[in-house]
């Protein structure tokens, strides 16, 4: 059956993306450094029929829209292929400009309960994130972070992450780790070729959340403050 994290590979026309993406239950939640993908899938027999809208929840310019437009319909369908499944289909504002991807499953580990979600805690949804390094450093990261009952899925065009959290009160902590699923040295000169840990402890509301953390990536403690967006409830 259709479902689990993945990460995606997709093209429309010649023009190649990448992202991350969680399927449950009928409902398709993911995205990448400046967009978020929010849709639906229905299974037919062994083809699997999606539609996605894709909307900007980053404004950096250095992030074109490939549709030309922020804001697009996705229509496709498609089939498992070995442990991957391949789609193929268009953007309804593109009729005609062939769209395929490519779903492939993370192996997500076993992490210890923190303990779940009490009364005033953080919402289930899926969230923008906008990371940035503290102390003078140059760098972050902007992507889109899934949280579900004390579980952390998200991703970007580069990397994949993955965690656990417990949140109450208006406050939540917890720990990620963040790994590539596309090489980013050359992009991400402090994320890139590592595989990092961070710890983070922070605030949230009924739409938004703040944390701040340490991050180790590679021999490198680097400290960093990000704030989150609700853009969908889970």
């Amino acid at each position: 059956m259709f479902g689990g994290f993945y990460t995606s590979r997709y093209q429309l026309g010649q023009t190649p993306g990448r992202g991350v993406m969680y399927v449950h239950d009928g409902r398709m939640l993911g995205g990448s450094s400046a967009f978020a993908h929010i849709g639906s899938f229905e299974q037919i027999g062994e083809e699997v029929a999606i539609e996605i809208r894709t909307s900007r929840h980053n404004p950096d310019p250095a992030y074109p829209a490939m549709a030309g437009t922020d804001d697009a319909t996705l229509l496709a369908r498609g089939r498992r292929d070995g442990r991957n499944y391949r789609f193929a289909g268009e953007l309804n504002e593109l009729p005609g400009v062939p769209f395929q991807s490519v779903l492939t499953p993370v192996e997500e580990p076993s992490l210890p309960s923190l303990g779940g979600v009490s009364e005033g805690g953080i919402v289930n949804g899926l969230y923008s994130i906008h990371l940035r390094l503290l102390d003078g450093v140059d760098g972050g990261l902007t992507g889109v972070m899934l949280l579900n009952e004390g579980r952390i899925l998200g991703g970007d065009n580069y990397f994949y992450y993955l965690g656990n959290y417990t949140s109450g009160n208006g406050r939540w902590k917890g720990q990620i780790l963040n790994q590539e699923h596309t090489p980013a040295l050359g992009v991400d000169l402090i994320f890139g070729g590592h595989e990092v840990g961070i710890g983070f402890a922070g605030t949230c509301d009924m739409d938004s959340a703040q944390f701040e953390a340490t991050a180790l990536a590679g021999k490198r403690s680097l400290r960093l403050s990000a704030a989150l967006r609700l853009l969908q409830r889970a």
